[in-house]
Formats: structure tokens, sequence, C-alpha cells
């Protein structure tokens, strides 16, 4: 003998999700700047570069000089003249004070006195470097003014925009339970 047995049969529940995901939009419009300049101020001075000739020895040597240094080459020089004679005419003294030893003969002391006495020189000494020339440079002044910078920042925000996605739920498959019976023999 046979047991009758129940069947059941059960068919699950499917959920169908269909889900698109959100988007998100950010925008930041960029930062303005204000930018004001005061321009500084150079200020230059250029001196000229002065040249000094002194030509005053030059002239010296040339012609004398102006009258105050020729009269005082004179004067030095008749100095010398006159001291430079008085030791001659003393050295002829006592030569003639030794007349007694031979070559201290009177035409001999006296007789060589006739070369006329020079006057003295009143130009000045010859000389390459007689011109003396100085060359002066007197650097720029330069004055630099500051510079002003004025800097004006206007920062904007963020713009968020954010779309939705899409969510779709539904039963593809409901759930079910199906009981089948099992046959009953009943001509026995």
């Amino acid at each position: 003998m046979t047991i009758p047995m129940l069947q059941i049969r059960q068919t699950p529940g499917v959920l169908y999700v269909d889900a698109d995901p959100g988007q998100f939009s950010i925008r930041q419009p960029k930062a303005e700047l204000h930018i004001q300049t005061e321009p500084g101020q150079l200020e230059i001075h250029q001196y000229k570069p002065e040249l000094e000739v002194d030509q005053s020895r030059a002239f010296a040597a040339y012609n004398g000089g102006n009258f105050l240094e020729m009269n005082q080459r004179i004067y030095s020089g008749i100095q010398q003249i006159f001291l430079q004679g008085l030791a001659r005419r003393v050295e002829e003294g006592n030569r003639a004070a030794a007349i007694h030893k031979p070559g201290n003969t009177i035409a001999e002391i006296y007789g060589q006195d006739w070369q006329p006495v020079p006057f003295p020189e009143i130009r000045g000494e010859a000389s390459m470097d007689n011109v003396e020339t100085r060359f002066r440079i007197t650097p720029p002044d330069i004055r630099v003014g500051r510079t002003e910078v004025d800097v004006q920042t206007v920062t904007h925000r963020p713009e968020i925009e954010y779309t939705r996605g899409k969510l779709d739920i539904y039963m593809k498959q409901y759930p079910s339970v199906q009981y089948i019976p099992p046959e009953l023999d009943i001509a026995h």
C-alpha cells in the first residue's frame, strides 16, 4: 500500500529593482581680481663730468708765467749769482794773497774775469709733466619712489546641483504556494 503524499510547490517572489544613481553638478566661477597699481617714481639727476687743466707750469716754461713767479725766479737767481760772485771774489783774493805760488799771477787770476755773468733764468723748468689734468666724475643721483599695489579679490561660492536618479521597484514574479492533494483511489 502506498501512502498518499501531499505535494507542496512553492514559487518564490522575484522583486525587480531598476536604479540609476543620482548626479552631482558642481560649478564654481573663477574669482575676480581687481588690481590697481600706482607706478613708482624714478628720478635721476645726471651731472656733467668736469675737466680741469692746469697749464700754469707750462706757461711758466714758455714765457716765464705771471709777474709774481717771474720776479721770484729773478730774485732767487740774482741772490744765487751774487753769492757765486762773492765766492769767486774771495777765491780770487785768496789766490792773489798767495801770489808767491806758481799759477797765481794777476793775469791768471783776473784775466779770466772777462766773461759776462748770465742773467737769471726767468722761465720755469721745461718738463713733460708741466700740464696737469684732473677729470672729476660725479655719480648720478638716483631716487626711486615706492610702487603701491592694491589687490581686491571677489570669490564666488560653488554652485552645486543634484539630479536624482531613477528608482523603479516592481514585482517581476509574485510568490505562490500550490498544494497538490494526493489522488485517492476510491475503488478499493
